[in-house]
């Protein structure tokens, strides 16, 4: 499937979060994205306020005529709206309230800069989440397919709540952390007699773009899985594709070019998500990307026009200084991607 007519919308040579954030308080997490990332910020999420506030917790919330229960092992697929949908409700709009709020006070109030937001994908949270009889939702194609319905048309409108409540254009991000696992089958059943097994490629394509596609705005498909599968997201509705890039391999270059060549935006994690053990510099962050693309063949000037630069994946599980460092690293890799690629060298 080609680009989204929207990825014009995207731009290239910035830096973004990725989703997650350290700590449970709203209002400084959103003051310190808008501060550190004002030409692409994102609406953190802040998984350690526990139910309802984790990537997949916080789908209850966005779901239409669905909802979660919690069990012992996570979300279950509920009768009727609950405890769960409630509170990743109200965690929603009090994440809303601080980030208008930083937007307001950060001067980001009628600049034009777009504004990211993430929701799990339908493949991830049909992984997760069960069904009443304990399988999982991925294992039924009819749930999965009202799931795929649901999630798009609630995160239709949570993105044209964001739009308006800000002003300014949104891009959404779709995580797919388990997109490899469903693709390869090696996701665990509820027992050793169940096992998941692995969805088609086509089949999987239909379920996520059946959320990515009907989007008004550029989409991000965004995945920390060990080996993400960049072949499969080539062909979805996305405009941008983000992963670890300490993740890639040898093997999975031609597949980046190809990514590149059909228009995609990359959006590259290479911000390590807790401290290393020596201090690191913008430098240190830079170099992988541009070696990359030098290795590519690509002219450098990409690093600017189809080059996003992130952490490698969420923060939440980072210390909160390290956090802030982490973004602010990405921040001045992207402006040395944007302002002079061709003169950065690393001897």
């Amino acid at each position: 499937m080609p680009v989204s007519d929207n990825a014009f919308a995207l731009p290239g040579g910035i830096a973004t979060g990725v989703g997650s954030w350290p700590g449970a308080d709203p209002r400084e997490a959103a003051a310190t994205v808008v501060g550190e990332l004002g030409r692409l910020p994102h609406l953190v999420e802040l998984p350690a306020r526990g139910l309802g506030a984790d990537m997949i917790g916080r789908v209850s919330g966005l779901l239409v005529d669905m909802q979660f229960d919690s069990t012992t092992r996570g979300y279950r697929l509920g009768a009727r709206p609950g405890a769960v949908s409630r509170r990743a409700n109200d965690l929603l709009r009090t994440d809303l309230d601080a980030l208008e709020e930083a937007w307001e006070t950060g001067g980001l109030a009628g600049s034009g800069h777009p504004v990211k937001v993430q929701v799990a994908g339908p493949l991830s949270v049909a992984a997760e989440v069960e069904l009443p009889g304990g399988h999982r939702i991925l294992t039924d194609s009819g749930a999965l397919r009202d799931l795929s319905e649901s999630l798009a048309e609630g995160v239709a409108n949570h993105v044209a709540e964001v739009a308006k409540r800000l002003g300014t254009p949104v891009i959404l991000q779709i995580d797919e952390p388990h997109l490899t696992a469903v693709l390869n089958g090696t996701l665990k059943g509820v027992s050793v007699l169940n096992t998941v097994r692995a969805m088609p490629e086509p089949e999987a394509l239909h379920v996520l773009d059946a959320v990515a596609a009907r989007q008004s705005v550029p989409v991000l498909i965004h995945s920390c899985a060990d080996r993400p599968a960049l072949g499969f997201l080539r062909t979805s509705a996305a405009s941008a594709i983000g992963f670890d890039l300490a993740a890639i391999g040898t093997r999975d270059l031609d597949r980046i070019g190809e990514l590149l060549d059909a228009g995609k935006h990359l959006v590259l994690g290479l911000v390590p998500t807790t401290e290393p053990a020596k201090p690191v510099t913008w430098r240190d962050i830079a170099e992988p990307g541009v070696r990359l693309i030098d290795r590519l063949g690509f002219p450098r000037r990409l690093l600017a026009d189809q080059i996003l630069v992130s952490p490698a994946c969420g923060l939440a599980g980072a210390s909160l200084s390290w956090a802030r460092r982490a973004v602010s690293l990405a921040a001045e890799t992207a402006r040395a991607y944007a302002d002079e690629p061709e003169a950065l060298s690393f001897e």
